[in-house]
């Protein structure tokens, strides 16, 4: 795949259930309740559709031109697709050879002892940084990962998002304006605004979710949805 295609990628997502609706509200990390998912476990359980999703990102950071060294994945989320997408970031390129890039990854917990490079990291990023996030909802786990990476002194050139469900903050902010103004640029691969009614025609859940996911956005979205 050498040209991002966003129809492609939208019916991706569809094609492997990674939106889901509950008939009760679930909580989510944020604390948030929901009457929605959208989980990419799934697809990153399955070693060919995660070679396709690994694809996907790299079209899309070709295609918006951003500068990349390395990929990395927001522990534990997207911790394996960070892996998956530098592995086969760095066997494309024509200086690929050992010693070449760094297969990096973070640990959720860090450990006890050893050189802050080994205690906070199983491979640390090395250049520009691209950071995986697989859902993002208030953008918390994002936000705290970008701090601690410029913390380390690793420069961060974009954050990926594969899902973004649209939400503000408590503080008002937008997950990307949030982003933003640590200095970082900010992308979304799918969003929900975009695909939640197609799925919710799809599925058909029913009126009632759909009420309340309307509700829902009018509340937490950065602008409503209709769905009935």
């Amino acid at each position: 795949m050498t040209q991002f295609d966003q129809d492609a990628f939208n019916r991706f997502v569809i094609e492997n259930n990674v939106y889901g609706f509950f008939p009760e509200a679930i909580t989510l990390k944020s604390g948030r309740k929901s009457h929605f998912y959208a989980n990419w476990r799934t697809v990153v359980e399955d070693v060919w559709l995660t070679e396709r999703l690994a694809d996907f990102v790299l079209a899309f950071a070709a295609d918006r031109q951003i500068p990349v060294d390395t990929f990395y994945g927001v522990p534990e989320g997207a911790t394996k697709l960070g892996v998956i997408c530098q592995y086969t970031f760095a066997r494309r390129q024509p200086e690929y050879a050992r010693g070449s890039h760094v297969l990096a990854m973070g640990r959720a917990r860090s450990k006890e002892h050893g050189a802050p490079r080994d205690r906070f990291f199983v491979g640390m990023p090395r250049g520009r940084t691209i950071v995986m996030e697989d859902v993002t909802t208030t953008g918390g786990s994002s936000l705290k990962t970008l701090e601690f990476l410029k913390e380390s002194g690793i420069e961060v050139s974009a954050l990926i998002s594969l899902t973004n469900r649209m939400e503000r903050r408590d503080d008002g902010l937008s997950v990307q304006k949030a982003v933003e103004q640590t200095g970082v640029a900010f992308h979304n691969m799918s969003s929900a605004l975009e695909l939640l009614p197609v799925v919710y025609n799809t599925l058909k859940p029913g009126e009632s979710i759909g009420r309340e996911l309307e509700k829902e956005y009018r509340q937490y979205g950065v602008a409503p949805i209709s769905l009935l």
